[in-house]
C-alpha cells in the first residue's frame, strides 16, 4: 500500500424515511460501495436512521442507546466492510429516558466507538416559508465538545444548526481539529439560502476540511431537504458538491473526495490566524 496515498472520504447523501429497516439496508449498500471505491471512511448524514417528525409514530424505534439496535448494527457494518463510520446522527433517549438526544457516533473499522456527540444547538425556528420547527421540544442538547482521530486527521463533531454558530468552530480547532464532520438535514429553502456560503466560512475561518453529508428529497414524512453533500477544502474551496437526489426511503448518492492532511498546512501558513489572534491588542 502507498503510505503516501490521500485518503478518501465517501460522502453518502440519503433520503431517510420513517423505516430504520429500510434506511439501514440503504447505509449497507452504501458503505459496500464506498468500500469498493477504496474510502477510508464513511460520512452519513443528519438522523440517517429514522427521519420522522410525527414524534409519536417515531417513539416506537427509539431508546436509550444501551438498549437500541442501531448502534449496534452500524458497528457490524463497519467491521464487515473495513471502513471507519460516521453515523451522521441518530435519535435516542437520554439515560433517564425523559427526553431525546440528537447523538452522533465514529466508528472505526474494527467496529469500536471512538466518539460520541450530541447535538448543542436546537433548531427552534419559524422560517420565512411558514415552516416551523422546535426541536427543544422533545430533544436535549449537548453540553460537551468532541474531537477525535480518524484516518482523515483530527476530526471536530457537530451537527446541522449548529454550523450557525462559529464559536463552536473555533473550540474545535483549540482542540486540534483539521477536518470537521457537519452531518445535516437542511430545510430546501435554509439550503438555498445559506448552506453553501456557510460552510466555505466554517472552513476558511477554521482553516479546516469541512465534510458535510446531508439529507436530499422528499421524505416520507413529508418534509423536504436540501441536499447537495459538500466537502471544502480549508483554502475555502468545494472539492465536491452531490447536488439534489432521491427518491422517497430508497436512494442514495455517493461522492468519494480526497481528505490531503497538507492543505490545512498551506492554508494556515498562508493565512495564521492562531497567530493573528494571540497578538491581537482589542480592548472592548
Amino acid at each position: 500500500m502507498n503510505q503516501t496515498a490521500v485518503p478518501l472520504a465517501a460522502l453518502i447523501q440519503m433520503t431517510s424515511g420513517i423505516d430504520p429497516d429500510g434506511n439501514l439496508a440503504v447505509i449497507d449498500r452504501a458503505m459496500a460501495e464506498a468500500a469498493a471505491h477504496g474510502a477510508a471512511m464513511a460520512f452519513l448524514p443528519e438522523m440517517s436512521l429514522l427521519l420522522d417528525r410525527d414524534r409519536a409514530r417515531s417513539a416506537a424505534h427509539i431508546a436509550r442507546e444501551a438498549d437500541s439496535p442501531w448502534p449496534a448494527a452500524l458497528r457490524e457494518m463497519a467491521r464487515r466492510h473495513g471502513l471507519w463510520l460516521h453515523s451522521g446522527s441518530m435519535p435516542l433517549l437520554t439515560d433517564d429516558g425523559a427526553r431525546r438526544v440528537n447523538r452522533s457516533h465514529v466508528i472505526d473499522a474494527d467496529g469500536d466507538i471512538r466518539a460520541r456527540y450530541d447535538k448543542i444547538h436546537m433548531f427552534d425556528v419559524t422560517l420565512p416559508s411558514g415552516e416551523n420547527w422546535q426541536e427543544s421540544a422533545a430533544y436535549a442538547g449537548g453540553d460537551a465538545l468532541a474531537v477525535v482521530d480518524t484516518p482523515l486527521g483530527r476530526l471536530g463533531l457537530s451537527i446541522c444548526y449548529d454550523l450557525r454558530f462559529p464559536e463552536l468552530y473555533r473550540a474545535l480547532v483549540d482542540r486540534g481539529a483539521t477536518a470537521i464532520a457537519i452531518p445535516a438535514a437542511f430545510t430546501a429553502s435554509t439550503g438555498e439560502a445559506h448552506w453553501h456560503v456557510l460552510m466555505r466560512a466554517r472552513a476558511i475561518e477554521t482553516g479546516c476540511h469541512v465534510v458535510a453529508a446531508a439529507q436530499g428529497g422528499m421524505h416520507a414524512d413529508g418534509r423536504q431537504t436540501f441536499g447537495h453533500s459538500i466537502a471544502i477544502d480549508p483554502w475555502g474551496a468545494i472539492l465536491a458538491d452531490a447536488g439534489r437526489s432521491g427518491r422517497v426511503g430508497e436512494d442514495y448518492a455517493l461522492t468519494l473526495v480526497p481528505v490531503d492532511a497538507a492543505a490545512v498546512d498551506r492554508a494556515r501558513q498562508a493565512i495564521p490566524l492562531d497567530r493573528s489572534r494571540a497578538n491581537r491588542h482589542l480592548t472592548l
